[in-house]
């Protein structure tokens, strides 16, 4: 299988550079030349698969011919055995047509992780293969860079350079990234928004001089073997739920898209869905985008939810670029303009065909506040607040039928936005019950691509 870029103006290239590479080099994202396919009856027998399984199956869709089943299945094994729930992503049901999907269950308590370890096993398996030695550079909104650096921590062919918005993630999301003692790991505080921090990157990788000095590459959602490896969850949790003979939507809290991407993915792949809501905090440009059709960047306020603190998701380019019949020199011209004037109105073909898959709904913060309170009161579930975002954006929508809603961090991540809420703090679970105890190591920066970049290079050459 061979994929392409967005904007057009790069070689296509196959899975493994794909990966590998993270951005393309003319600054678009990577998208699969054909859509792999997989038939109802496979669908439906998902339901009784290990989670292993079905990621080696999904996943490998969009590795075909580049590595071996036998060796992809083993690596997922071992990606998902670093879970402490045994199905992995389990579900929890909360009323009779809503379930919340619990991408919690991983190293560092958040949905990221989901992909992550199994991304930190194919760059080992990839790289150690070519002998190479890679720096991953990403930014995060909170759970990203934590995931990141749990993956890849003591990696032998990987160094990894984490950014964050200094102050605008919580505690316990910053601790899993700089409490990290292992030295192919470096932490930089940006003094910035998250949209800073991922401009910065996007920088970095159209400097082909770095590119190349440090072999650099992406992790971020950006890099679309997340996005594959986020596209398998849909699948397994609508199969147990009657898929595809049921049609089974979808809520989603979302700032980067990518795990709302993912859903569309597995749609394109076969997956029969009634909708997909994208849950949006008062960062609202996807939400706005989807009501209205015209995609325009504000300010980033702080929210409670702050991995959703975003107000330039990436991965809309990907659907932009699907949406316009996959024509990239419009995809490029949108997206150069977009980062010129911050605003671009979606033409009304592809908003429409956006709109037969996707709604978008924006909530306030004291509405989140609320639904954490009264999801505990109603159901015993104490919720992190991107999934209440999700569970309050659902509470205003007209979806029918099952619904899945995807609890994206565990609670305890954000102990002092539920404890506000609800009265509880919750507690960190039994294997990270010390983080709060362990040294941290991360280093201030301004936000100022040059001032980075030469970080970047400093780090990858030390």
């Amino acid at each position: 299988m061979r994929y392409v870029s967005t904007r057009g103006q790069a070689p296509h290239v196959g899975f493994i550079d794909a990966v590998l590479g993270g951005l393309a080099p003319d600054g678009g994202l990577y998208v699969p030349e054909d859509w792999p396919k997989i038939l109802p009856a496979e669908i439906a027998g998902f339901a009784d698969r290990p989670y292993a399984e079905v990621a080696a199956r999904v996943i490998g869709a969009f590795a075909e011919g580049e590595i071996a089943p036998a060796d992809l299945l083993t690596m997922c094994q071992e990606a998902y055995s670093s879970f402490t729930h045994a199905a992995v992503v389990p579900l929890t049901q909360l009323s009779a047509n809503v379930f919340l999907a619990e991408l919690f269950h991983g190293p560092s308590l958040a949905f990221k992780d989901v992909a992550m370890q199994i991304l930190a096993r194919l760059y080992d398996h990839l790289l150690g293969r070519e002998g190479r030695v890679q720096t991953i550079l990403c930014a995060t909104s909170g759970d990203t860079g934590g995931a990141a650096v749990e993956a890849f921590r003591g990696a032998k062919n990987v160094k990894v350079v984490a950014l964050f918005p200094e102050g605008r993630i919580s505690e316990v999301q910053r601790r899993f990234m700089t409490t990290a003692a292992e030295s192919n790991v470096a932490c930089v505080a940006v003094k910035g928004s998250f949209d800073d921090c991922q401009a910065i990157v996007k920088a970095a990788f159209q400097d082909q001089s770095l590119r190349q000095a440090v072999d650099l590459s992406g992790v971020n959602s950006i890099n679309f073997a997340r996005i594959a490896a986020q596209a398998v969850y849909y699948f397994t949790t609508a199969a147990s739920l009657g898929a595809p003979e049921r049609k089974v939507s979808f809520a989603v809290p979302s700032g980067n898209f990518g795990d709302a991407f993912a859903g569309y993915v597995a749609h394109r792949m076969g997956l029969p869905m009634g909708q997909i809501l994208v849950a949006t905090n008062v960062n609202d440009i996807l939400a706005r985008t989807f009501e209205t059709g015209r995609y325009s960047r504000g300010k980033v306020h702080p929210t409670m939810s702050p991995a959703m603190d975003i107000q330039s998701a990436s991965n809309f380019e990907r659907l932009y670029f699907e949406g316009v019949q996959r024509e990239a020199t419009e995809t490029a011209r949108a997206f150069t303009a977009f980062a010129d004037t911050g605003a671009i109105d979606v033409p009304p073909k592809a908003y429409a065909a956006m709109r037969e898959l996707f709604r978008g709904v924006a909530v306030s913060e004291a509405d989140t506040a609320r639904t954490m309170v009264r999801t505990l009161n109603e159901t015993g579930e104490l919720v992190d607040p991107h999934t209440a975002v999700a569970l309050a954006a659902l509470r205003r929508s007209d979806l029918k039928g099952p619904v899945v809603v995807m609890a994206t961090a565990h609670a305890a991540k954000f102990p002092e936005a539920v404890a506000k809420a609800c009265g509880v703090t919750p507690a960190l679970p039994r294997g990270v019950a010390d983080l709060a105890q362990r040294p941290e190591r991360f280093d201030r920066l301004p936000a100022e691509a040059e001032t980075i970049k030469a970080y970047v290079r400093a780090f990858s050459e030390g």
